[in-house]
């Protein structure tokens, strides 16, 4: 593991809050059939990016959004260089994707090689209408021609530094940090 130091608090947990509202408002906007909505998180911190969203737009639409919960370690390009036996975890899409506007969900947008397993993954679960990308961070740095339509926030970073968010359900706190790989 790196070792790492933080540099500075980029999202207070009320400053997530009041981006996942923004971006709930802006899916609407662009969403012309809500009846063929769902959002499917990338594991580990898209889920619950997905989760709140759909909360969020059922609070102001009064109707569920389905969620789905995509699990991409089997489809990653780098599967031979993260150890010798991939932690594999559950994929739960409890809906047909088929036919659907999907937004995928994740939380850092970086080399787009995410993106790239999500989509493999998805479409062996159906073929969905449309697929758009909504990150919550988009740092930059792209190795494939992969765009989020919905971003949080644009962060400028250089190779050795990280994004690190944390969320209430996993890290038990919520902020998104910049922190900096260190000589160890």
């Amino acid at each position: 593991m790196t070792a790492t130091r933080e540099k500075s608090q980029l999202m207070s947990a009320s400053e997530i809050d009041r981006t996942l509202v923004r971006l709930a408002h802006e899916i609407l906007e662009k969403t012309e059939d809500l009846d063929r909505l769902a959002f499917i998180g990338i594991r580990r911190r898209g889920v619950p990016l997905a989760e709140r969203l759909a909360g969020k737009i059922e609070t102001l639409e009064s109707r569920k959004i389905p969620v789905g919960v995509l699990d991409i370690n089997l489809y990653r390009d780098d599967l031979s260089t993260v150890g010798h036996a991939p932690v594999v975890n559950s994929t739960d899409i409890p809906f047909s994707v088929t036919g659907k506007d999907i937004i995928l969900v994740d939380d850092v947008l970086y080399t787009g090689r995410t993106i790239r397993a999500a989509l493999d993954a998805l479409f062996d679960h159906g073929r969905p209408a449309r697929v758009q990308l909504l990150a919550l961070i988009d740092r930059g740095h792209r190795e494939l021609p992969i765009a989020a339509r919905y971003v949080g926030r644009t962060v400028q970073t250089t190779d050795s530094e990280i994004i690190e968010v944390k969320f209430m359900e996993i890290d038990q706190t919520e902020k998104v940090l910049l922190v900096e790989k260190v000589d160890g």
